[in-house]
């Protein structure tokens, strides 16, 4: 009983996967990691270092799904704009934001020397 409500759970958590993949920024954030993904196959980097790329994806993927909930559940309990409404919508957009950028310094960090040493 226990197995085929953890299963549904799972249902449910690609349900939303879907649902996320819909939205463009999220689309953008995986052809992004597509390509960081790649990038690091093609420059041989280290198993610390994929496991902080990794991370990094996951968690700017898991930041992009909490700031869509956020957004759907705005635009559900207000249709019309209001102004708390709109900053609450920014606060969860300025989340992906910074993780986001911190995910570039990291990539910056670990990809600037591999691809200078080529050259």
């Amino acid at each position: 009983m226990q197995v085929l409500k953890m299963l549904r759970s799972f249902r449910y958590a690609i349900a939303g996967l879907h649902f996320l993949l819909a939205e463009n920024n999220a689309r953008f954030h995986l052809l992004s990691a597509i390509i960081v993904l790649l990038t690091g196959f093609y420059l041989k980097i280290s198993a610390v270092e994929w496991t902080i790329i990794i991370m990094q994806i996951g968690l700017i993927l898991a930041v992009e799904t909490i700031n869509t909930s956020i957004e759907k559940l705005c635009d559900f309990v207000s249709v019309e704009y209001h102004q708390l409404i709109g900053k609450v919508k920014d606060l969860a957009a300025a989340a992906v934001l910074i993780v986001s950028i911190v995910a570039v310094i990291v990539g910056i960090i670990i990809f600037l020397p591999k691809i200078l040493s080529k050259f």
